[in-house]
């Protein structure tokens, strides 16, 4: 594992959570980094969020530090947006940074009030903290019912040196991304201006975070933030490009992909691919239309093939087609032909719906060259559990 240069990380409890565990997260670029960043798509949006949106503007999509808590949204309270504020000011002075540098970052319980004192307290101890190997301390810091710390890594070789991609995400729960979902911090040392750096994200977050689902809801809190230092000292030339954005979107679908393997209560992780439709939108919305389905989901989790409940989500999601001309196979077996039920041994496939990596496979017969990749996971009584009990 080799880490972008010029980044450095800290993590601490600042008492935001009711455990005795780290809830506070620093992450700073030793020269301010060019970034590109992507927000939630809900009405209802966390006071982070609309700094962070604000503070990208004036500055111009230059970032120093970014601050994250777990264990509170800081959404939908009183004293959001002086929460937040605060959080940026007291960094900004400590790391002497413009304060629009700063980007605050917060996951958590929605809907009570959070003490910017606990934050502002601990900040001092961050910043003393900050150290270019506390990668994972802040990956496990910013996770809330997660299971396991979500981190990727990639390195591209050009032409003037090897540059590096880093980054971390968190997200079990309250998964429908509609630009990104939950909180994700992708980090290289390139040298990249914003513009780049925005096509890039934009092109890379619609075959990663845009192709997950846990329950189908969309987070008052999603950020995904893409941060380039170019403290590297390497600038990709025009026919490098492509091969730096493989590298960045590779650890964006990974990090997605664990998103979606550890979904609340999950036992399996389903890939959905759509294929023959007239564009690849159109793929993708009958893809998320099936991830999104509880009856599909649930037949996955009993390891029922059950694909009626595929052909039914499919004919839901508002594209036209023609179910005479569709196929359905589950883990490579064909289970419909041209809309209608085809001959397999289902105590056989039951057995291969069993393990832990699950594919649909949904194709349109005909010209359509429209595909799309999603990935899901079972629904199973361990999401009620957790989330029954999600505040308590």
């Amino acid at each position: 594992m080799k880490l972008p240069l010029g980044y450095a990380y800290a993590a601490t409890y600042a008492g935001i959570r009711q455990i005795e565990k780290d809830d506070l997260a620093l992450i700073v670029s030793g020269m301010p980094a060019h970034a590109a960043a992507v927000f939630t798509q809900n009405r209802v949006q966390a006071a982070p969020v609309r700094l962070g949106l604000r503070h990208l503007k004036a500055s111009k999509g230059l970032v120093g530090a970014v601050v994250i808590n777990a264990g509170n949204a800081n959404c939908a309270t009183r004293t959001g947006d002086a929460v937040a504020l605060a959080t940026c000011k007291a960094a900004a002075r400590l790391l002497k940074l413009p304060v629009t540098q700063v980007l605050p970052s917060s996951t958590g319980v929605i809907g009570v009030e959070l003490d910017p004192r606990k934050i502002v307290d601990a900040l001092p101890r961050l910043v003393g903290g900050l150290s270019a190997e506390g990668f994972d301390r802040v990956a496990h810091a910013i996770l809330t019912t997660d299971l396991v710390p979500k981190t990727a890594f990639a390195e591209a070789r050009l032409r003037r040196g090897a540059v590096r991609v880093a980054g971390m995400t968190k997200g079990s729960g309250m998964i429908q991304p509609m630009m990104a979902t939950t909180l994700g911090f992708v980090m290289t040392d390139a040298l990249l201006p914003p513009a780049q750096l925005r096509a890039m994200l934009k092109r890379g977050v619609e075959r990663s975070y845009n192709r997950i689902s846990v329950d189908g809801d969309t987070s008052t809190n999603d950020t995904l933030l893409l941060l380039a230092n170019g403290a590297s000292g390497v600038r990709p030339l025009a026919t490098e490009l492509a091969m730096l954005e493989a590298a960045i979107t590779d650890v964006m679908e990974s990090l997605a992909q664990q998103i979606a393997r550890d979904g609340e209560g999950a036992r399996k992780f389903v890939t959905i691919v759509v294929t023959g439709t007239r564009d690849s939108e159109g793929a993708a919305r009958i893809a998320r239309s099936i991830a999104n389905s509880p009856l599909v989901k649930t037949a996955i989790a009993g390891s029922d093939p059950n694909w009626g409940r595929i052909l039914s989500a499919a004919g839901n999601a508002g594209i036209d087609f023609d179910p005479s001309k569709t196929d359905i196979h589950m883990q490579g077996v064909a289970v419909c032909r041209g809309g209608l039920a085809a001959p397999f041994s289902e105590p056989e496939l039951k057995t291969k719906l069993d393990a832990a990596d699950c594919e649909i496979r949904l194709t349109i017969r005909g010209k359509g060259k429209g595909e799309a990749r999603f990935w899901t996971c079972d629904l199973t009584e361990g999401y009620i559990r957790i989330n029954a009990s999600y505040r308590t």
